[in-house]
């Protein structure tokens, strides 16, 4: 199928209500999994701690190790009204792209935070697209955050979250996303401990998350649609692991789609492929079908923004197995693990989910791509 082929309506489907996870499962590794195997189509139901017994000694597992901020602020106008701010990406010291909810809220708005002792005064300086907003705060803010800020839990999730962190993986440590990886909700330090006495290696990566992975995909032709940017980064030391465990016959295992991003991103760099990456996957459709994967290459360490936009047709040059959760209609995550797994063998994976009642999106269960 060519690029102009795949539509966003290729990737719908009907969920009900009731399989949308409101609460984390406790403990963490007692989510479901699904594993499903690419080369028989196979798929089996197990539990998520059962994890070890799919990996094998010399595998590595790539986390994401980023943190969700508390990124939700109340706020109200100088001149009268109540205002919701979403911090989206930071831009200097004291500049924030946002989405802002509220009336009227236009360049030149003064906002003032109240709470917890902490004032702060906020000004929009330039109105984006919709209700995104530049905000300048009046000094810098992360100090303030946790004083200030809430958890951004998804607009699907209408139960109050009790502990914060159950949004944040156990291995988060750089604090930058506004949304929790969370394929790696489901580790627990218990499983960790069983996975490096096994012979797992572990290797972190860091890709900040912004609503835009997350949101449902608009235009009509999948090619069209455009991801904005996230800032990433592989280091040396994870580059070197991730290249001798490969080479020593270990596969990569990434643990969620924001891992795969990085890690092909950071093949693409090493390929000498620059700038901007958001169209690599169309670019891929025209190649000829008869050859569905690329040789693998070793990957380099970067620090920058990644717009790595995959859907089938991309070829995957890192990645061997994938965890992930069970994503939202029409969203480009959901437009990844098609291109990893295999499109059919997704639509026929996502209505055994369905049917056989495992729980879906950030709170839900799992799956295993191998």
């Amino acid at each position: 199928m060519s690029s102009k082929g795949w539509k966003t309506s290729d990737f719908d489907y009907d969920l009900p209500p009731d399989r949308i996870a409101q609460t984390p499962i406790e403990p963490r590794d007692a989510a479901r999994l699904m594993v499903v195997h690419r080369q028989s189509g196979r798929i089996e139901h197990c539990i998520f701690r059962d994890l070890p017994h799919y990996i094998k000694p010399g595998d590595v597992l790539v986390v994401n190790d980023s943190r969700v901020i508390p990124a939700r602020l109340f706020a109200h106008k100088l001149s009268g009204g109540q205002v919701e701010i979403l911090l989206l990406q930071k831009l200097s010291g004291s500049r924030w792209e946002a989405l802002v909810g509220g009336k009227r809220v236009r360049k030149g708005s003064r906002l003032l935070i109240r709470r917890e002792g902490v004032c702060l005064e906020a000004q929009v300086v330039e109105e984006l697209h919709g209700p995104r907003r530049v905000v300048e705060f009046d000094k810098p803010i992360d100090p303030f955050l946790q004083h200030i800020g809430h958890t951004p839990l998804p607009p699907y999730i209408q139960v109050p979250l009790a502990d914060p962190e159950r949004y944040q993986t156990v291995y988060s440590r750089i604090e930058g996303s506004v949304a929790a990886p969370t394929a790696g909700l489901h580790f627990t330090p218990e499983l960790l401990t069983r996975l490096r006495a096994q012979g797992i290696l572990f290797a972190r990566v860091t890709l900040h998350i912004g609503l835009d992975t997350f949101k449902p995909v608009t235009a009509e032709n999948v090619a069209e649609h455009v991801l904005h940017s996230e800032w990433a980064s592989v280091s040396a030391e994870t580059a070197q692991l991730i290249n001798q465990a490969r080479l020593s016959g270990g596969r990569v295992i990434a643990v969620g789609t924001t891992a795969v991003r990085t890690l092909e991103t950071a093949a693409l760099r090493a390929a000498g492929i620059t700038g901007s990456l958001r169209r690599v996957s169309a670019l891929e459709q025209e190649l000829p079908q008869t050859q569905p994967g690329v040789a693998w290459r070793p990957i380099v360490a970067f620090e920058s923004p990644t717009d790595l936009f995959i859907y089938p047709g991309f070829r995957f040059r890192v990645v061997d197995a994938l965890i992930t959760n069970f994503h939202l209609p029409r969203s480009s995550l959901l437009m990844l693990v098609s291109a990893f797994a295999g499109y059919e063998l997704m639509r026929k994976a996502y209505q055994i989910a369905i049917a056989e009642g495992y729980r879906f999106y950030s709170f839900g269960d799992a799956m295993l791509i191998l």
